[in-house]
């Protein structure tokens, strides 16, 4: 399977999952929020954090569509379009964000909504851009995104097989072959019954490139599963403090949750270990103190010879292994033998 360099991490099998912060707008369009955040996160062991650099016009312009949401302990209805320009960040917002990402040590990157929107953070020195799952179908916007030569994140949410086809081929069609899918159920928050992460199974499958979850779900179950089934990415909606009003603040992690999802991980990827069916370096020892092997199964001595009555199997595993017995029997032994005292080739004649 590919692999590929992004920030200071290599992305793709035999490597530990990248794991990202995704503050999204969770910063509710204050800056300063925004900075904290990515300090935040930094702190949990998150290799990056991802925020929006949409435009709102580029995908919403008729105010009366509504969305609702879970805020503050209400149910809470509003405009889309007002909703996610009180969250819009401006380019310069967006720059400063990435230069303080760099001053802390963590990745950035983000969703761009266009083509220019992905000039721009190309621009900006990120080193790798995200597509949406809603703009899964965007060719112009896949396109531009491979033609960068940046390795590319594109999920999946809410896509049929055919369509994650088309925007995989439409990004390879630019000679960019850096890509990862991530799998991705856009209800938020997502039911267990809904994360399907076999899905990413089918991803890896059909599309051979690296695979990742973008969890939606709550707690940090679906990211460590999806580890274990071979996920290179792991993206979770982050938060400083889950009661700040907004539409993903109640099902984002906090801080100390985050940090512990982070620590989850590592620890399920050292569980994963090998697939070569061959003793570990922590069973040496134990092969040895643990199986069993041929003994006397009473006083004997030299010169008589064994019988199959005679050999009994015990710990630990010095002498003759018990599935050859049978060159035991028949033979004299060559030295006493105590009760429970191991027999080897070199104890017979």
């Amino acid at each position: 399977m590919k692999s590929m360099e992004i920030g200071r991490n290599r992305i793709g099998d035999c490597h530990p999952a990248y794991v990202v912060a995704e503050i999204g707008i969770n910063h509710n369009g204050d800056i300063k929020l925004a900075r904290k955040s990515i300090d935040a996160a930094a702190a949990t062991g998150a290799n990056a954090v991802k925020f929006q650099s949409y435009e709102t016009d580029d995908f919403i312009r008729d105010g009366s569509l509504t969305y609702s949401y879970e805020s503050e302990g209400r149910r809470v209805t509003e405009s889309q379009r007002a909703m996610f320009q009180r969250c819009e960040l401006e380019p310069v917002d967006i720059s400063s964000l990435k230069s303080h990402c760099d001053k802390a040590n963590i990745d950035f990157h983000a969703t761009p909504t266009s083509t220019n929107g992905v000039k721009r953070l190309v621009e900006m020195g990120v080193g790798v851009l995200k597509n949406g799952s809603d703009f899964l179908t965007h060719p112009d916007v896949i396109t531009a995104m491979g033609r960068s030569r940046l390795p590319t994140v594109l999920s999946t949410g809410m896509a049929t097989l055919a369509e994650v086809e088309s925007a995989v081929n439409t990004f390879r069609k630019t000679g960019n072959d850096k890509i990862i899918l991530l799998h991705c159920t856009s209800s938020y928050p997502t039911p267990f019954e809904e994360v399907h992460l076999n899905r990413m199974v089918t991803l890896r499958k059909a599309f051979n490139c690296p695979i990742g979850f973008s969890d939606h779900s709550v707690g940090s179950t679906a990211a460590i599963g999806a580890v274990a089934l071979g996920a290179c990415w792991i993206e979770k909606h982050f938060t400083i403090d889950k009661s700040l009003p907004g539409p993903d603040h109640r099902f984002s992690m906090s801080p100390m949750e985050f940090e512990h999802m982070v620590k989850r991980l590592r620890e399920i990827e050292a569980c994963m270990g090998s697939a070569v069916i061959a003793p570990s370096a922590a069973e040496n020892d134990a092969r040895v103190q643990f199986r069993i092997s041929c003994a006397a199964a009473k006083p004997m001595k030299k010169g008589q010879t064994l019988a199959e009555s005679d050999i009994v199997f015990l710990r630990p595993a010095t002498g003759l292994a018990p599935e050859n017995k049978d060159r035991l029997i028949g033979r004299k032994i060559v030295r006493d033998l105590r009760a429970g005292e191991n027999i080897g080739m070199n104890d017979v004649a």
